[in-house]
């Protein structure tokens, strides 16, 4: 006999667990609008699962934190792989560790299919931003969503949204729905940039730069000056975060020619998450 009912009434780490203790074999169906996800027990134990591109251990962990929806179980039906090889107790301690968290990151997170769009700023104060915030940043283009930003910079929605919620604390963005999302066109160079995203590409290449002095141990270097100062021009004209990335390509070349491979690597490990490709 199946066994269904909602997720809002029943929060997914307890609907597994319910069926887990009883050591049955089957498959759970949950959907979400047009979502789907799949989780595998045999004998009461998970041992796959999928929903969209995530499989495994990161499947259960992304349809943990799901918060609408419905849910079925199909008794006998058995998975064709095994992705998951840790215990029900510890994932399902994990899935509730993140459940709770992400009731936290939800008050200003609706959804992972909400979008990111940037703030006007009203100060001048200078924008600083850790490594996984620039890593998000750089992708944020007002079409995006959370779980397609998550994609792009090779992340989990879970750490995207924990990434975001500083972002929006600290009024760089907001979240918006996909309906209600303006285009912000970061990425071509044909598109007009909004003010406050060139200040965030510029106070970037500011970086580059900085990082840069640093591994030469000198500043103020024609050689560095020349591509930072071409790519604050070329932002300023419309184009988006690939002047970025050109700056980073020219500014390895510089710096190579002037100190060699070593000085080299020493930049390239600070700009790792800046070059990472676009998806």
């Amino acid at each position: 006999m199946s066994f269904q009912g909602s997720i809002q009434e029943l929060p997914v780490p307890d609907i597994i667990q319910l069926v887990s203790v009883s050591g049955k074999t089957g498959m759970f169906t949950l959907v979400r609008g047009p979502e789907r996800g799949f989780i595998y027990l045999k004998n009461g134990q998970m041992v796959h699962a999928r929903v969209g591109d995530l499989t495994g251990e990161e499947a259960i962990y992304a349809l943990a934190i799901w918060s609408t929806g419905d849910f079925q179980f199909t008794p006998a039906e058995e998975a064709d792989t095994v992705s998951i090889k840790k215990s029900n107790t510890s994932l399902l301690m994990e899935a509730a560790r993140r459940l709770d968290e992400w009731k936290v990151l939800s008050r200003k997170i609706p959804g992972v299919d909400y979008v990111p769009v940037f703030l006007p700023r009203v100060s001048a104060e200078p924008v600083t931003l850790s490594p996984p915030e620039w890593n998000l940043v750089i992708r944020i283009d007002g079409k995006k969503t959370v779980e397609e930003l998550a994609r792009a910079a090779n992340s989990s929605s879970f750490e995207s949204a924990k990434v975001l919620y500083g972002l929006i604390t600290g009024g760089i963005v907001e979240m918006r729905s996909r309906e209600t999302a303006r285009p912000t066109g970061v990425s071509g160079a044909s598109s007009a940039l909004l003010g406050d995203e060139k200040k965030i590409l510029m106070i970037l290449c500011t970086r580059v730069k900085q990082e840069a002095e640093t591994a030469l141990g000198e500043s103020n270097l024609p050689g560095i000056e020349r591509p930072y100062k071409l790519a604050l021009a070329e932002i300023d004209r419309g184009r988006g975060v690939e002047a970025v990335r050109d700056l980073i390509r020219q500014t390895e070349r510089a710096i190579s020619s002037m100190r060699g491979p070593a000085r080299v690597k020493a930049f390239q490990d600070k700009m790792s998450l800046v070059m990472q490709p676009k998806a």
